[in-house]
């Protein structure tokens, strides 16, 4: 989350309109909803995160890349609060009443802001480098993604899944199996200030 983090400090409002490799949200849009699983996930390590109203993504806008810094901040510390792996979450994002252990429950987070790390640096033309124990620890979380027709439903989190190499490494695994294509590049046109993306 803190290389999330620094990422997202090297864009600012002119970078919001960007493609990201989530085709239906640009680079504001991504880090609003980056910022909204945050406040999700603190408010369920906190008891509250039945509440729907934690999880609603705010309206991109000068401020998205200070309230994703914050929001992750705030969730770094109410997950340090947890202190056992089987206190529950409340994650009505699985439907109503839907209930994980903490272990299963931070697991998907982290998985998602590996994933999304990857989205955001794409989008911003850097690399993309976490440390290898990272990607380990984040394969098998991502290889339990079931995969099935609900992942062609519109806002499914991840797409279907790619076939990968025999000689893969680990991020391409994780990519592929949730749909990504690691060779994804920003479609080339005009930014708001004459820049090519």
């Amino acid at each position: 989350m803190r290389e999330c983090v620094a990422v997202a400090r090297r864009s600012g409002a002119a970078d919001l309109g960007r493609p990201t490799p989530c085709p239906d949200w640009n680079l504001g849009r991504l880090l609003a909803h980056m910022a909204a699983q945050h406040r999700g996930f603190a408010a369920a390590a906190r008891g509250d995160g039945g509440d729907p109203t934690h999880w609603e993504a705010e309206v991109p806008g000068p401020e998205t890349v200070g309230r994703y810094v914050a929001a992750a901040e705030s969730v770094l510390a109410a997950f340090a609060e947890v202190t056992t792996g089987e206190q529950e979450f409340a994650l009505p994002e699985f439907g109503a009443g839907a209930v994980f252990p903490a272990v299963r429950a931070i697991g998907f987070h982290f998985l998602d802001h590996v994933v999304h790390g990857w989205d955001v640096t794409r989008a911003l033309g850097l690399p993309f480098a976490p440390d290898p124990a990272v990607l380990n620890a984040a394969l098998p979380v991502a290889l339990a993604v079931p995969g099935g027709a609900h992942r062609t439903r519109p806002g499914a989190a991840f797409a279907p899944g790619l076939p990968a190499p025999a000689d893969s490494d680990v991020l391409t695994r994780i990519l592929l199996h949730l749909g990504r294509s690691p060779s994804w590049r920003p479609s080339v046109r005009p930014g708001p200030d004459g820049d090519v993306w």
